[in-house]
C-alpha cells in the first residue's frame, strides 16, 4: 500500500439521478423518484445531508429529462419563505435545503448507458481530483454517516474505497461482491483490502458475503478507464468493471458500514425505510408504533 504521496481531500461528490424510476410508476411519472419522501424529507435530501456531514463541498447531480424538481428543491423558494415569515413561521425546517451558490452543479446524461457512463458525464466537473459517489436509492442510516466513516478511513489510507455490508451468503447473487484481502494492521477492523470485484456471482462462486452498498471514493484515474471502456452487462458501461481495473495499481479498500441500509429502489425497501425512520422520530414514534400494532392485530392483516 503506497501512501507516500499526500492524500488529497474529498471535496466533490457525484449523485447519479438520471434514472426513470419505472418501478415506482405511476408515482414517478411527473415526480423524480429521488423526490419521493421518507417521512417528511425527500430521498435525495438524506444523501446530501450525508455528504455534508463528511465535509464534501461541491455536489454534482447527473440528471436527465424531467429532473428539474431535484435542483429546485435545493434552490431558494422566495415566495414560500416570504409567506412563512409573514405568518411568523420559522424557516429552520428549510435549512437543510440551502446550498451555497456554486456548490451545486448539474450535468446531463442524455442517454441511459449505465452508472459508469453517468460518472463519465461528470468528468469536466470532477477534474483531476478524487471524488465520492452516492447512489441515493441506498439509504444509509448510522450514528455516523456512511460517507463520514469512509472519509475518516480514506484520510488514513488514501486510494479508492467502497462501502460494504455483510449479508447472508444465500443473498449474494443479487449484489456486487468483493474478494477480500488482508486487514491493514493498525487500522479499524471495519477496513478490508479489496482484491477483486464480482458482479452478482452464484452463491457457490462468491468470494465473500460482503456486498457493495452504494457509496464510493474513487481516484480520478477511473475517468480515463471509463472513457475507453466498452459496454458490459446489460449493454451498459459498468462502473464495477472500471473499478476492477484499478485494483492492483492503486490502493483499494472496503469499509464495512456500521449502521442500517435500506434499499429504496424497491417498494418494500421504501416502506421499510419510512417505517424504520418514523419509529426513530420522538415526535411520532409512539403513534406509529401503536398504528403498526393495530394494523398487525386486525383480522384483515393477519398472516395466513
Amino acid at each position: 500500500m503506497n501512501t507516500a504521496q499526500p492524500i488529497k481531500p474529498i471535496r466533490k461528490a457525484v449523485f447519479p439521478v438520471a434514472g426513470l424510476g419505472t418501478r415506482f410508476l405511476p408515482a414517478t411519472k411527473a415526480i423524480p423518484k429521488e423526490m419521493l419522501p421518507i417521512v417528511d424529507r425527500p430521498l435525495i435530501q438524506y444523501a446530501v445531508d450525508e455528504a455534508r456531514e463528511a465535509g464534501i463541498e461541491q455536489l454534482i447531480f447527473v440528471t436527465g429529462r424531467g429532473k428539474t424538481a431535484i435542483v429546485e428543491h435545493f434552490d431558494t423558494a422566495f415566495e414560500l419563505e416570504a409567506t412563512m415569515e409573514g405568518r411568523g413561521k420559522s424557516l429552520d425546517v428549510l435549512e437543510p435545503t440551502r446550498i451555497k451558490p456554486g456548490n451545486l452543479v448539474t450535468v446531463r446524461q442524455q442517454v441511459p448507458m449505465g452508472l459508469g457512463h453517468a460518472i463519465w458525464c461528470a468528468r469536466a466537473v470532477i477534474g483531476n481530483e478524487p471524488f465520492a459517489i452516492f447512489l441515493p436509492d441506498e439509504l444509509m442510516i448510522g450514528k455516523k454517516g456512511c460517507m463520514k466513516q469512509m472519509v475518516d478511513a480514506y484520510n488514513q489510507v488514501g486510494g479508492n474505497l467502497i462501502s460494504v455490508l455483510e449479508v447472508p451468503r444465500e443473498d449474494v447473487s443479487s449484489y456486487g461482491v468483493i474478494a477480500p484481502g488482508n486487514k491493514p494492521e493498525g487500522f479499524n477492523e471495519a477496513l478490508t483490502e479489496v482484491k477483486g470485484l464480482v458482479e452478482k456471482p452464484k452463491v457457490e462462486d462468491a468470494p465473500s458475503n460482503l456486498i457493495v452498498s452504494g457509496r464510493y471514493i474513487l481516484q480520478p484515474e477511473v475517468i480515463d478507464i471509463l472513457s475507453t471502456q466498452e459496454k458490459g452487462a446489460g449493454g451498459e458501461i459498468q462502473l464495477t468493471d472500471a473499478m476492477a481495473k484499478l485494483i492492483g495499481s492503486q490502493a483499494f479498500h472496503a469499509v464495512t458500514f456500521e449502521g442500517n441500509r435500506y434499499d429504496c429502489g424497491s417498494k418494500t425497501g421504501f416502506v421499510e425505510a419510512t417505517l424504520a425512520l418514523a419509529l426513530e422520530r420522538p415526535d411520532m414514534a409512539d403513534e406509529v408504533r401503536a398504528m403498526a400494532e393495530r394494523l398487525l392485530g386486525s383480522s384483515g392483516h393477519k398472516s395466513a
